[in-house]
């Protein structure tokens, strides 16, 4: 069975940081601390990435962006989809009924 993952609070991540960055290995801190080193290091790159300190990955800000769009896109895909499918129902509607100005 998979592991639940833990979320752990900005304070603690940005003291693991400043740990690592004091020259603290992530495998020291890992045996210490819950978090796994991969994890840390994770974190380190994130906040680096947040500082500017490296450009190879997406700020979280960039990510968060990222997350909306990708959300606003579903959503507005589903609404074309139901907006086209009523589309096609009222068309089949429209040719059963017959005109009113037809002469009988």
């Amino acid at each position: 069975m998979a592991r639940k993952q833990r979320r752990y609070p900005p304070e603690f991540r940005r003291e693991i940081v400043g740990l690592v960055r004091s020259g603290r290995s992530p495998e020291a801190l890992a045996r210490e601390f819950e978090p796994s080193a991969s994890a840390i290091r994770k974190w380190v790159k994130q906040a680096d990435l947040d500082e500017g300190r490296r450009n190879d990955g997406l700020t979280t800000f960039e990510r968060q962006e990222l997350r909306q769009a990708r959300r606003e896109i579903k959503r507005l895909r589903m609404e074309r989809d139901i907006l086209k499918k009523a589309a096609a129902w009222f068309a089949r509607e429209s040719d059963s009924i017959p005109s009113k100005d037809s002469s009988s």
